[in-house]
């Protein structure tokens, strides 16, 4: 009897890691900002791929892109839902203070100053996780879950566009004490709730405005 051939073995998928820092926030305007600011990715200047760009949700539910480069707007384009997608100068400011942080970040029509106040309990929780347990893709399988009941809207993993797969593996959570945005130089008013929830992916920032670290991984098609 003939044996049938050996099926090629599945090849590996590609795997691009970004990590850095997500503020998520809502305004009482309605609009709702989420901001990533990356230390280190496969795209941006340098040679650790820093970048910062801006997704915003406004109160009659368009979602923009604000990216700083065409290269980082046509990839996060295709992973993310967006109604329009803006290539613009993105320019943040980072200061540390006694109780925190500011974060001023200039991208387009978007002014924003955020103040980063003291760690959640969940951050604290988190700050437990060994690192590299943390950033991998199992880890954030397993207790997403946790996160979906735990925290609303969040979600860990997910089917990202273009048949990609994506993980967020979270590191520490601080809440944001204050902010002042401005879009097209108007004043959006006080911080608020990310509520509704963004709709730009699989899943959203935490309700209560956060600045949460975090390690995300996206698997190509």
């Amino acid at each position: 009897m003939e044996h049938a051939p050996d099926r090629p073995a599945r090849a590996a998928r590609a795997r691009e890691r970004f990590e850095g820092a997500i503020a998520g926030l809502g305004t009482r305007e309605g609009t709702r900002v989420v901001v990533g600011h990356w230390r280190r990715s496969p795209f941006g200047g340098g040679a650790a791929g820093a970048f910062t760009d801006a997704m915003v949700e406004r109160a009659d539910g368009t979602r923009l892109l604000l990216a700083p480069t065409r290269a980082v707007a046509d990839y996060v384009s295709a992973v993310y839902r967006f109604d329009e997608v803006h290539v613009v100068d993105v320019r943040v400011r980072t200061e540390p203070v006694r109780t925190g942080a500011v974060w001023e970040v200039d991208a387009g029509a978007l002014r924003l100053r955020l103040e980063v106040g003291g760690r959640t309990g969940l951050g604290w929780l988190l700050r437990a996780v060994p690192g590299p347990l943390a950033a991998a893709p199992a880890w954030a399988s397993l207790v997403d879950p946790v996160a979906r009941r735990l925290v609303r809207g969040v979600s860990t993993r997910g089917s990202a566009g273009g048949g990609r797969r994506e993980w967020y593996g979270a590191r520490d959570v601080r809440v944001l004490a204050g902010a002042d945005t401005r879009w097209d130089g108007v004043d959006l008013g006080p911080l608020a709730p990310v509520d509704p929830p963004v709709r730009f992916g699989f899943g959203s920032t935490p309700t209560q405005p956060s600045l949460v670290r975090v390690v995300s991984t996206v698997e190509a098609a």
